[in-house]
């Protein structure tokens, strides 16, 4: 399977992401996805960077808006998003009134990956998951893309699944999926978990590390894992995502509670929060205007150092 991968930029300021390469929209159906070939979304800027305000809206080919959780199909041959907003833009995360950045924990500084989410996947918080007993929770499945390009904020890439590991964050089933951009010089080498070992050494215990410690230096415990922390490989991975879509699709046709998700959308036609293209527009228009080129001054990010 191929997959779609929303990307947030990987540097400080940003939490995981959005979308950003496709193909051709369509009329379709909650779970269906445009079957002609791939051509690139574009982004829109709102708001000041590094504020509040901050937004990033995303347009299909022919110029018109979408939302890059819904109407991105989530099958390319078959900072986060905002999920409670119209059309889901992606926008800095907010933490007690504040931007919130991610930690550079030594020897790390910030992602050490390309940091995304999958489109058209839900963990749904109202139902447990059979393989770790505890519910969703509440986003998109994220993505850490191993490939060697640095991504930037906003771009959609399609990549191959490799493998996956259950992060259980405050009670919560967080899944980390394991992929890499199909258009990595290297991406023919890696077809499943253990060629990540094979040719990528210490990349995957180097993850581990990360997931477990980047919200200590907030003042949280270190995450837990099911599975003792084990890394599953691509076909487990490939079933934790088909039942994440399923529950997208039920929360999409207004068959699940969905709490507080936006499920605003223009292309998946049968879904009752359905859309047209200028009621889509008029929901961008009322966010704030373009943003100036000038960027805010952000806060100093220090170096934290975490042992045992």
């Amino acid at each position: 399977m191929r997959a779609l991968l929303p990307l947030l930029r990987t540097g400080p300021g940003w939490r995981v992401g959005a979308p950003a390469a496709v193909r051709l929209p369509r009329a379709a159906s909650a779970g269906s996805g445009p079957r002609r070939a791939m051509a690139l979304y574009r982004t829109e800027e709102r708001g000041q960077p590094h504020s509040q305000d901050y937004r990033i809206f995303f347009k299909n080919v022919a110029g018109h808006y979408i939302s890059p959780f819904h109407d991105i199909p989530l099958k390319v041959d078959s900072k986060e998003i905002a999920t409670k907003e119209p059309l889901n833009p992606i926008k800095p995360d907010v933490k007690d009134g504040k931007l919130r950045y991610v930690a550079n924990i030594f020897p790390h500084k910030g992602y050490i990956w390309n940091y995304g989410a999958l489109p058209q996947t839900w963990e749904d918080p109202h139902q447990k998951d059979k393989n770790t007993n505890c519910c969703g929770d509440n986003d998109p499945i994220d993505v850490c893309e191993i490939g060697s390009k640095v991504l930037s904020c906003g771009e959609v890439i399609r990549v191959k699944i490799l493998g996956i590991l259950a992060l259980i964050d405050e009670g919560e089933t967080d899944w980390k999926l394991i992929a890499i951009n199909v258009n990595d010089p290297e991406a023919s080498k890696f077809h499943d978990i253990d060629d990540v070992r094979k040719f990528k050494p210490g990349y995957l215990e180097a993850t581990l590390n990360w997931l477990t410690y980047y919200k200590v230096p907030e003042g949280k415990p270190e995450n837990k894992f099911a599975f003792n922390g084990e890394f599953k490989n691509k076909a487990f991975a490939l079933e934790v995502i088909k039942f994440a879509h399923e529950c997208w699709k039920a929360m999409l046709m207004k068959k699940c509670d969905r709490g507080a998700i936006n499920c605003t959308n223009v292309q998946v036609c049968d879904s009752p929060f359905h859309c047209t293209q200028e009621e889509a527009r008029s929901l961008v228009e009322s966010v704030l205007k373009s943003s100036p080129n000038k960027e805010s001054n952000i806060d100093e990010q220090v170096w934290h150092f975490l042992g045992k």
